[in-house]
């Protein structure tokens, strides 16, 4: 059993770390998504680096990054893009929005009105965008880092739970801790470094990894397992809608893709337990007494996770 990253990743993790210190399991888990085809909603105070975290993604692979700043007036269009009547052609021509992009920076979401949310989520699920009823396909790969800010709520349009199930993976940088608050004073130039930030990786590499993450092997136990999870949230007396099928297959997903990350081709029960409070918590409901109780999702999982008996640790061959 191997928890060393793939030779392949580890060089872009390297380059996160560059200029984002000390949030290795975020840039970590990033990845995961990316490999997994999925996007990640980032929940999180401004200032902590969730822009740069994105751009030093997209360059170490040599992607098109795009960013999204979010208001109340932006209009669908200026989401997926419109069509605009060429005079000299007498037709009409396709200005593609900035969501045709590698990996896109979708910055204060909540911010905008829920038509042009469903917008982006749409464009999200199917990886296309449809325009005065032509589809455009957008070039994979396709990953989309959606942020909110968890404590302005004056102005903000709250995700609806369909929408929030569009996402992966929800993550929260946080602040950094003293060490690594003092390293960021000690090299103030971040931004210059990411600048010169080199790709290690092209976008048509990600392409051939993600293919390989199907490939990565989950037994019939860690099924059983990752469905005994799901539908506990379902049951716990603490939580008022459970979450979805949608959300019990984004978890083998992710748990493929984490073991592809960790250079194995199988998943274990760990892979599991890891991910199930960043896939899960964000797709439940709480009840209102567990509300008032001062309780979290991610406590909920975690509480779901200690009861569920883990399963013989099957190691493929």
């Amino acid at each position: 059993m191997t928890n060393s990253i793939h030779p392949k990743l580890e060089p872009i993790l390297q380059n996160i770390e560059k200029v984002i210190v000390g949030k290795r399991q975020v840039a970590e888990l990033s990845l995961v998504a990316l490999l997994a085809k999925g996007h990640v909603l980032l929940e999180d105070v401004p200032g902590v680096g969730k822009t740069t975290l994105v751009k030093s993604m997209a360059k170490s692979i040599n992607a098109t990054y795009k960013r999204i700043q979010f208001t109340p007036d932006l209009l669908p269009t200026d989401v997926t893009g419109v069509s605009v009547f060429n005079m000299k052609t007498g037709e009409f021509q396709f200005h593609p929005g900035p969501i045709m992009g590698n990996i896109v920076l979708a910055d204060e979401i909540n911010r905008t009105s829920p038509k042009t949310q469903s917008a982006l989520l749409e464009a999200m699920e199917e990886h296309a965008v449809t325009v005065d009823g032509v589809t455009r396909q957008i070039i994979e790969p396709f990953f989309v880092m959606a942020t909110q800010n968890p404590i302005e709520y004056e102005g903000t349009y709250a995700l609806p739970e369909a929408q929030l199930d569009r996402f992966l993976l929800k993550l929260s940088i946080g602040y950094p801790d003293f060490a690594d608050e003092m390293a960021i004073l000690q090299n103030t130039s971040r931004e210059t470094i990411l600048e010169q930030l080199t790709a290690v990786l092209s976008t048509s590499d990600i392409v051939d990894l993600q293919a390989l993450v199907n490939d990565v092997l989950v037994d019939d136990t860690i099924r059983h397992y990752i469905v005994n999870i799901v539908q506990q949230t379902r049951t716990n007396s603490k939580v008022d809608l459970g979450a979805s099928p949608r959300a019990t297959i984004a978890l083998m997903r992710a748990a493929q893709a984490y073991a592809f990350l960790r250079n194995r081709h199988y998943v274990i029960p760990d892979d599991v337990q890891l991910l199930a409070p960043f896939v899960l918590a964000h797709r439940i409901i709480l009840k209102t007494e567990a509300i008032h109780q001062h309780l979290s999702a991610e406590e909920i999982v975690n509480q779901i996770i200690r009861s569920t008996p883990i399963p013989i640790d099957k190691v493929a061959t």
